[in-house]
C-alpha cells in the first residue's frame, strides 16, 4: 500500500507550458492526501525559489521537502538534513566558473545569489522558468562570506565542462535536469537520499513510497522508490528505468498514474 508520493516540481507538477499545476493534479493529490497518503515535494530548487507551489500549500496538500536534490530536507519548521559541499570543493567550482564568466548560482540555507549573470541565466531563469524573485548578483567572495556553509552551486556549464569538472570535485554529485546547467551538491546527496532521510523521520517503509519526475536528476529517486513513474514528457533515460510511464504534466500524467496504481479512486 502506498503511504508517500513523491514529486519532482519542473515538467512534473509544475508545467513547462503553462507554469502552473494542472488542475487535475491537484484534486488527484487532494484525494490522495484525504486517503491518508503523506505528499512530499523532492527537487533541485531551493527552498527561497520554490515559488509555484501555491495551490498545493494553501491548502495544506504537502508535508515535507526535499530541496537541492537531497542537500536540504525539511518539514515545517524543522531541518530534516543538510549537507554543504567541502570548502575546498566549492573553491575550485567557484574558480573554474569565475575564469570563465559562467553564470554561477550560490546557495546557502536561507538565501541564493548569482555570480556573473549574463544572457543565458537571465533567459533562462526569469523567463522560461518563470522565477518570481530577483536574485541578488555578488562577487564570488561576498557570496562566500554571506554562508557558513554552501549546500549548492548552480553552474551554467556544458556537459564537456561537467565531464572536465567532475574529477576535480570528487566528494560532489552532479545533477542535470536542464541541458544548460548543473546543480552540484556534496557527494551521496541525491533524491534517493533525500527520500531514505524523509520516509526514516516520518516512519514509512521504502516499500509504500511511489516517486513522480521527468528530468535526470530523477532517476535515483524513480529507481529507489518502490513504484518510479516518469511523466510523458520525460526523457527517454528517465522513461527507460521507470515501473511506469504516465501522461504529460499537461495531460493529466500524475491523476492518471495515480489512478493506475489505485492510490485514488
Amino acid at each position: 500500500m502506498i503511504k508517500a508520493l513523491f514529486f519532482d516540481i519542473d515538467g512534473t507538477l509544475v508545467s513547462f507550458n503553462t507554469h502552473q499545476i494542472p488542475v487535475s493534479t491537484v484534486s488527484a493529490i487532494a484525494e490522495a492526501k484525504a486517503r491518508g497518503v503523506q505528499v512530499f515535494i523532492s527537487t533541485g530548487r531551493p527552498k527561497v525559489i520554490i515559488n509555484n507551489l501555491q495551490t498545493l500549500e494553501e491548502r495544506g496538500l504537502i508535508d515535507g521537502y526535499i530541496t537541492m536534490n537531497g542537500g536540504y530536507c525539511f518539514a515545517g519548521d524543522t531541518v530534516i538534513s543538510k549537507h554543504p559541499i567541502s570548502s575546498k570543493s566549492v573553491e575550485v567550482i567557484t574558480q573554474y566558473a569565475t575564469e570563465r564568466k559562467i553564470p554561477n548560482l550560490v546557495v546557502g540555507e536561507h538565501n541564493m545569489v548569482i555570480c556573473d549573470s549574463g544572457e543565458i541565466f537571465e533567459d533562462l531563469f526569469y523567463k522560461q522558468l518563470k522565477v518570481g524573485i530577483q536574485l541578488e548578483e555578488m562577487t564570488v567572495d561576498e557570496a562566500l562570506a554571506l554562508n557558513k556553509d554552501i549546500i549548492q552551486l548552480t553552474t551554467f556549464i556544458t556537459k564537456e565542462q561537467e565531464e572536465e569538472l567532475q574529477p576535480l570535485v570528487p566528494d560532489c554529485e552532479m545533477g542535470r535536469w536542464h541541458p544548460a546547467f548543473v546543480d552540484i551538491t556534496a557527494q551521496g546527496c541525491t533524491k534517493q537520499q533525500g527520500i531514505d532521510e524523509i520516509i526514516s523521520c516520518f516512519g514509512i517503509k521504502l516499500e509504500e513510497t511511489m516517486a513522480f519526475g521527468d528530468g535526470g536528476n530523477d532517476i535515483p529517486m524513480i529507481q529507489h522508490a518502490a513504484i518510479g513513474v516518469a511523466m510523458g514528457n520525460a526523457l527517454d533515460s528517465v522513461k527507460a528505468i521507470a515501473d511506469y510511464v504516465t501522461d504529460t504534466v499537461d495531460n493529466d500524467g500524475v491523476a492518471k498514474a495515480l489512478k493506475h496504481f489505485g492510490v485514488i479512486g
